[in-house]
């Protein structure tokens, strides 16, 4: 420690001073460092006298404190100046405390084996515990870091060696597994993909082609109304130059023209308009067969025949339709008992039997009635399942 920082360090908490204070035989010391050997002397009295005797730490006199205690005592506004001085200026060369600020590392904790300032020897977690100073623990401690490597035997490090290895060994055995997983995922959604981008064309093209209905059904109503009303135009538009014609004979033909054309236009019959429907409906087949599908059975779910039809044969909660429907359920069940029984006496070589099955069902189903398609379509999966057990 420099000579200089020696001169500014309290020789009872071995720290820069603190409030400095001199006793009566001209000794300096922390007024806290006083109140505690104070306290410490009038906890060995029976009684308290007007004035406190103190015995000073460095010259070892007995010295007389007034009753009003430390305070009363002076203060070293000298030595305080100098420490304010002191403090102001840097000093990285010396080591502080990170508990207490800018006190020196200047003691050293023979029970925790670490530098400690003075404030913690005297009101920090190091009160009471054996000290020593710097160069004496500097010289016992001097061998120890050689004496400590010799801890790490051969075996220690072939133990860490070969520790090292079997981790490494495991992390690039995770990390395979990780990355396999991972091509199954890509693999597992491109599937996927694949079979929801076809079932997504399929649809699409389901509905172009119901486009392609409405077209042919609306198309050339729409091109004969046209021409009717263009021909009805062009008869409004003569009347002006008829009523600007001066001459009798061409006024009279042209009157006649415009007769004949106006019978003949009012003859040709006007198309009535037949009220239709989309049936069924993408968003209804979505919602009641998508979603109710577990996505492994995506790839069996038929694509709805969309049609153009007369408005009105799609009754929505009649009770009338119902009872019509009533008769084609018992095909439905002898069609569903019959593809049962097919079903188990096909071996499995003759596995290409069962789409077949399948296929005239779905025939029968749609020629019978086309809202039929959501329970068609139920049975259908559950035959997969069913079969799918003796295939």
């Amino acid at each position: 420690m420099h000579h200089f920082e020696e001169e500014l360090t309290c020789s009872i908490c071995y720290s820069i001073y603190e409030d400095p204070r001199v006793l009566p035989c001209s000794h300096t010391f922390c007024r806290n460092c006083l109140e505690s050997v104070l306290q410490l002397s009038s906890n060995f009295s029976i009684w308290r006298p007007l004035r406190l005797p103190l015995k000073c730490p460095n010259c070892r006199s007995i010295v007389e404190i007034p009753p009003s205690g430390t305070d009363s005592l002076p203060i070293n506004f000298a030595l305080k100046a100098i420490i304010e001085k002191y403090q102001q200026d840097d000093h990285p060369d010396v080591a502080t405390c990170t508990e207490h600020y800018r006190q020196p590392l200047n003691v050293y904790c023979l029970l925790d084996k670490k530098l400690v300032c003075g404030h913690c020897l005297t009101i920090g977690k190091h009160h009471g515990h054996p000290i020593d100073d710097l160069l004496s623990a500097y010289m016992k401690e001097k061998e120890t870091p050689s004496k400590l490597l010799e801890q790490l035997t051969d075996k220690h490090w072939s133990e860490v060696c070969l520790l090292i290895e079997n981790l490494e060994e495991q992390k690039a055995k995770c990390e395979s597994i990780v990355q396999e997983d991972k091509k199954t995922v890509l693999q597992y959604f491109k599937r996927l993909n694949d079979v929801l981008d076809h079932k997504k064309q399929a649809l699409l093209a389901a509905l172009d082609e119901v486009n392609t209905q409405i077209a042919a059904e609306y198309e050339p109503l729409i091109e004969r109304m046209k021409g009717i009303r263009e021909e009805q135009l062009e008869l409004m538009s003569l009347n002006t130059s008829i009523q600007e014609e001066e001459s009798p004979l061409l006024f009279l033909e042209k009157v006649e023209d415009v007769r004949q054309r106006v019978k003949a236009l009012k003859k040709k019959p006007l198309p009535s308009i037949r009220p239709v429907e989309i049936y069924p409906r993408i968003g209804q087949v979505l919602k009641d067969v998508w979603t109710k599908t577990e996505i492994s059975e995506i790839n069996k779910i038929i694509t709805p025949q969309i049609k153009l039809i007369s408005k009105g044969k799609v009754c929505h909660g009649c009770e009338k339709e119902n009872s019509k429907h009533k008769e084609f359920w018992p095909l439905l069940l002898a069609l569903t008992i019959i593809s049962l029984v097919v079903a188990h006496l096909l071996s499995a070589e003759d596995e290409v039997a069962f789409p077949y099955v399948l296929n005239v069902l779905e025939n029968v189903y749609h020629d019978s009635n086309n809202r039929l398609q959501a329970a068609m379509e139920v049975v259908r999966q559950y035959l997969c399942k069913v079969i799918s057990l003796f295939i």
